[in-house]
């Protein structure tokens, strides 16, 4: 990033503008937990989260999937041009000053449209129990890769709470969101876990129908039960004011988690979001105090 070309204080400040509209029309309720971080890691947090939230709409877009692939590789363009200094989209702008001082990995922004490209597919199935979690590290774990450089942690420790709390949120984002994917022709249960379960069907609706499932999702369910654990824990290490945003996630996706945990894997097609109020109370209660 020393080669960076210069950019007016105007430019600057209409990239990081443009970067808390889209967190802002997102919806998203860890807005008040980042919100409340210190001024550069707030405008950083944004930046990653911006980005993180184009290339999932290109990936879940209606578009056709060479439209897709392109607008996604215009993205890698853009991350490449980043790193030799010569931003031009708004957001690959706001993303300058966090690079360059955070040192954030371009691997790890890269990994993310890899797992864009994934979900960009018309028809999405896995093969092997690594790819999946190959597939969650793109999309989750080098997202909380580069979160934790912002926040301050560590490498160590702070890879190590990437890799556990990123693939916990996102077996929870698969189990709950099985249905949902199925109608979209989506399937991230992997061929050789569906196999050693028994489950015949290699076809989302057939899985799912399959009175089989039951056991594949737990043990998908199992594995997800141990990642909060240990994310748990590593949060304990870290300094509670550094790791608001990262907290208030997995407050809200463990509580999701344990309802469908306690009520069955057997009903893991019945609905298990938060409530308005639920959110409001996370984002107050780990958010906020």
């Amino acid at each position: 990033m020393d080669n960076l070309v210069t950019l007016s204080e105007a430019e600057v400040g209409r990239a990081r503008e443009q970067v808390e509209q889209i967190v802002r029309a997102s919806g998203t309720t860890f807005y008040w937990a980042m919100r409340l971080l210190p001024g550069e890691k707030r405008r950083a947090m944004f930046a990653v989260y911006a980005f993180c939230r184009i290339v999932d709409d290109i990936a879940d877009d209606p578009n056709p999937l060479d439209v897709k692939k392109r607008e996604l590789a215009r993205w890698r363009d853009e991350i490449r041009a980043l790193y030799s200094g010569r931003p031009k989209d708004p957001v690959a702008i706001a993303l300058a000053e966090p690079v360059a001082h955070f040192g954030l990995a371009e691997a790890d922004f890269q990994a993310v449209i890899d797992g864009m490209e994934t979900d960009a597919a018309e028809t999405l199935r896995l093969a092997t129990r690594d790819e999946l979690l190959q597939y969650c590290d793109r999309v989750a774990c080098a997202v909380g890769r580069l979160s934790c450089r912002i926040f301050g942690l560590g490498a160590e420790i702070g890879d190590r709470l990437a890799a556990a709390l990123g693939l916990a949120l996102q077996l929870t984002n698969i189990l709950r969101d099985l249905d949902e994917d199925a109608a979209r022709d989506r399937l991230y249960l992997p061929d050789d876990l569906l196999a050693d379960h028994g489950v015949a069907a290699r076809d989302p609706q057939g899985v799912l129908a399959d009175a089989n499932l039951t056991a594949a999702v737990a043990e998908i369910g199992a594995l997800a039960g141990e990642k909060f654990a240990e994310a748990r824990a590593l949060l304990g290490q870290c300094e509670a004011d550094r790791v608001k945003p990262a907290t208030m996630m997995m407050e809200a996706y463990e509580r999701i988690f344990r309802r469908m945990r306690a009520r069955g894997w057997h009903r893991v097609r019945e609905p298990a979001g938060l409530s308005k109020a639920e959110k409001l109370w996370v984002a107050f209660r780990y958010g906020l105090l």
